[in-house]
């Protein structure tokens, strides 16, 4: 009988180049919570999440009041990596998941500097 290969483990996103680590979820299924430790005063938070399975989750970051969509796929790994450079991120808080139970999904949290923005004017 042929062997079935499974896509590559999913595992959490590295955090960014220069960032240090505040908090970190290896692969889960369902709902949770991934607190995160507090930072300095002008720190960015980036809160980078993959997830492999049918549907979306929704993730939201506590006590910023912030939440983005990612939809999932079952034949690959989707990523998405978002970075809060708002008031408040220098506080520690949590990560609050919302997952289908058969999407796998991973998270990392991090901080540092923020990036720098384009200010050229162009929309």
């Amino acid at each position: 009988m042929p062997s079935t290969t499974r896509p590559s483990p999913l595992k959490p996103p590295e955090p960014d180049p220069g960032a240090s680590l505040a908090g970190r979820r290896k692969v889960t299924a369902g709902n949770a919570v991934v607190p995160y430790s507090k930072g300095r005063k002008g720190d960015a938070l980036t809160v980078s999440v993959s997830c492999q399975g049918q549907g979306k989750i929704t993730v939201a970051v506590r006590p910023v009041l912030v939440s983005f969509p990612l939809e999932c796929d079952t034949g690959q790994v989707s990523t998405i990596s978002n970075q809060l450079a708002l008031s408040g991120v220098e506080r520690g808080g949590v990560v609050a998941v919302e997952a289908p139970q058969d999407v796998r999904w991973s998270l990392t949290v991090g901080r540092g500097a923020p990036a720098k923005t384009d200010s050229s004017g162009d929309d």
